[in-house]
């Protein structure tokens, strides 16, 4: 067992700086609001180091406290897609030819009405994101970018009319759990329709990670960090785990 609490000042002292906006004006009383809420949430030592008006009616803190809490680092479980090494672009394509023997087919689309695309074009477009390549330059797979602000309903009649083996999901907006909502939707719609086994399905987004996605009905969630090369490693896997293998 390795016990670890935060670090401030001393190995071990609990100390933490914890940033807040409230819908209060800037000024002492508010302060005092700020110091007591961060003891009421079990800190100790409260010091609001810093305060700013946002506007008539709200102002930002900053603030210093002290936890006894600690964890257990040991009996930690990552939140991650996969233990597996990703193979690379050159690797994936091989292992398509090799063990599913067609080409594998994607769509990918930020569902709802979120309007950002920098997630799925990362992934998908050709040109990729940090040196990474997206899945349209992969030679073995079919990748369908549709882009932002695309209804659930539309993505799934895509993905079938193009006879899709894996759906893409991105989510970048997170406000009151919009993506959360979103993604609930998109399966619930696949399986009123008995389609949920047809289709891999795998959700993205800057706070999208593998825990939420299956407890939201995905197979799989890619969040921070992830490339291409990390999606496609578990699609072609999936597909030949599923028996899409090559006669």
């Amino acid at each position: 067992m390795k016990v670890v609490r935060p670090y401030g000042d001393t190995m071990d002292d609990g100390k933490v700086q914890l940033s807040f906006t409230l819908p209060v004006p800037d000024g002492a009383k508010g302060r005092e609001a700020a110091r007591k809420l961060v003891l009421s949430w079990g800190f100790k030592d409260c010091e609001v180091v810093h305060s700013a008006p946002l506007s008539s009616e709200f102002s930002f803190y900053v603030a210093y406290g002290k936890t006894e809490a600690s964890i257990d680092y040991d009996s930690v479980v990552a939140d991650e897609a996969s233990a597996d090494a990703s193979m690379d672009m050159d690797a994936v394509n091989e292992y398509i030819r090799q063990h599913i023997g067609r080409k594998v087919i994607v769509v990918g689309a930020c569902t709802g009405f979120d309007a950002h695309t920098v997630g799925i074009d990362a992934i998908m477009n050709m040109k990729g994101y940090n040196h990474h390549f997206g899945l349209e330059r992969y030679p073995e797979m079919e990748a369908y970018n549709l882009g932002a602000q695309v209804p659930n309903e539309k993505l799934i009649d895509f993905a079938l009319k193009v006879n899709a083996d894996a759906i893409l999901v991105s989510q970048v907006v997170t406000q009151k759990d919009t993506h959360i909502h979103n993604m609930t939707e998109f399966i619930e719609l696949l399986e009123a329709r008995g389609l949920r086994d047809r289709f891999i399905c795998v959700a993205g987004g800057p706070r999208i990670g593998n825990k939420l996605a299956v407890e939201t009905g995905f197979d799989v969630g890619f969040g921070r960090g992830a490339y291409a090369d990390d999606v496609a490693t578990y699609i072609v896997k999936k597909l030949v785990e599923k028996g899409q293998r090559k006669d």
